[in-house]
């Protein structure tokens, strides 16, 4: 089940780099599992959801600019990797599957990154603008990484 979870996730971090790793702070610093004793206890530090949340929000605007690099560029789709690794081990190590919740959240930000660029296409194609495209995204990766930390919860 978690590793379910951690792959999920990894995929809202596809969709959203920095949406999937916020959802996943809160998580642990509200308490809703626990990740203190592990390598990550950072990620239920008073301070790192709102880091955390700060970019999230930096993010869903950036990707509204028409300058805004495709998430498949290196630098981006790295940083989706990076950010669904985190997260999904994250997600892991609630159970005491650290290395396996990264290795299923990398796995979910590739299909996250490359399913979500071209759903996006479609729905944009379909709409005739990209705007539309990029809110139903965004909703999905919000609703999606909340859903998802709820259930781990």
């Amino acid at each position: 089940m978690f590793l379910l979870l951690a792959l999920l996730i990894g995929i809202i971090a596809g969709l959203r780099a920095m949406t999937a790793p916020a959802a996943v702070a809160w998580g642990a610093a509200l308490g809703w599992f626990d990740v203190s004793q592990t390598p990550l206890a950072f990620m239920g530090y008073r301070w790192t959801p709102w880091i955390f949340t700060v970019l999230a929000v930096i993010e869903l605007i950036t990707d509204q600019l028409p300058s805004t690099p495709s998430r498949k560029v290196p630098m981006q789709f790295a940083a989706r990797i990076v950010t669904g690794a985190l997260a999904g081990a994250t997600v892991g190590a609630a159970s005491s599957l650290l290395f396996g919740g990264l290795i299923a959240g990398v796995i979910g930000a590739v299909i996250g990154t490359y399913g979500g660029a071209a759903l996006r296409a479609r729905l944009a194609a379909a709409f005739g603008r990209d705007l539309p495209a990029a809110l139903i995204e965004d909703a999905v990766a919000v609703i999606g990484a909340v859903l998802i930390v709820g259930v781990v919860a």
